[in-house]
């Protein structure tokens, strides 16, 4: 590395003396390097003679390709230390669904305005997607409902929120403060094949499980704000969280679920052999922004 420094400067400079200064070494050690690597290389750089010193055409076609491989590497070194910082860098993160407000979107938003050279690539998918694509290295943390206890990845939960149904506004308990779940049992239950839809599912069949019959539950290959339209229409009703509230949909209303035994859980997913700083921060700064939510924010 060292000859191929000194070439590039007896290149610049035409001269040993002069290169020598400017790398701060004697004339004598540029020459016997330069000497060693022509050698090596079994061709001559640099024909040298009392007017001083010429680059030769087998010399020049040699330091135009170590300058282009220098310039390669400098932009190597540089890339690893901005990404040591957690910057220059892509994050691959997996979400059930992302509305404006809510608090992956206001987690997101602030990671951006801190780490502006970190590119966020956003997948949505169920929370068994997310799992897989984490242990595939597709993805390099999943947010998703409910808790996870994963042999092989680590897990997380950064915030929890209050379970609301969703109604259309002419619904018999839409005049109600709030609802109960037996109050639901005979309610056709929309439940959507992604997002939380799978969690949702499976919520209400536990909740129902030997107290009264399961209700009829459909899923729908919906988005989520297809799914708020048909709910409105009259088409059944579904579970969401208290911050989805803040979408109204025109002819629908959120009642909390009273006796649901405590707020929704929401936890990231990532491999523990992933040591990606920019990775860290984001869960650092999950966490904290975790931590000073709101126990029930309807933002």
């Amino acid at each position: 590395m060292v000859a191929l420094v000194q070439a590039l400067a007896v290149a610049e400079y035409l001269s040993f003396h002069r290169a020598a200064q400017a790398l701060g070494t004697s004339q004598s050690s540029v020459s016997s390097r330069i000497k060693a690597l022509e050698e090596d290389l079994g061709v001559v750089l640099f024909d040298r003679n009392t007017r001083g010193v010429r680059v030769t055409e087998a010399g020049r076609r040699f330091v135009d390709h170590v300058e282009d491989a220098m310039g390669i590497l400098d932009r190597a070194i540089k890339t690893a230390g901005m990404q040591a910082c957690g910057k220059d860098s892509m994050l691959r993160i997996g979400i059930h669904a992302l509305t404006p407000g809510c608090f992956l979107d206001r987690l997101l938003e602030r990671f951006h305005t801190k780490n502006p050279g970190v590119q966020l690539h956003i997948t949505e998918g169920t929370a068994r997607d997310g799992q897989n694509m984490v242990r595939e290295s597709r993805l390099d943390v999943a947010f998703m409902a409910c808790t996870h206890q994963i042999p092989d990845l680590n897990s997380r939960v950064i915030w929890r929120d209050r379970l609301m149904v969703a109604l259309p506004v002419k619904h018999p308990l839409a005049a109600q403060s709030d609802v109960e779940w037996q109050q639901l049992a005979s309610e056709t239950f929309l439940v959507r094949h992604g997002g939380t839809g799978p969690q949702v599912h499976d919520l209400i069949v536990l909740r129902s499980a030997g107290k009264w019959p399961t209700p009829t539950i459909r899923r729908v290959d919906t988005g989520r704000s297809a799914l708020l339209s048909v709910i409105a229409s009259g088409h059944g009703v579904s579970l969401f969280v208290e911050e989805t509230a803040a979408a109204c949909t025109p002819n629908l209303i959120f009642l909390p679920v009273v006796d649901e035994p405590e707020a929704i859980p929401f936890s990231a997913i990532w491999s523990p052999h992933n040591r990606d700083p920019a990775l860290l921060n984001l869960l650092t700064l999950a966490t904290q922004m975790g931590r000073t939510k709101p126990k029930f924010d309807s933002r």
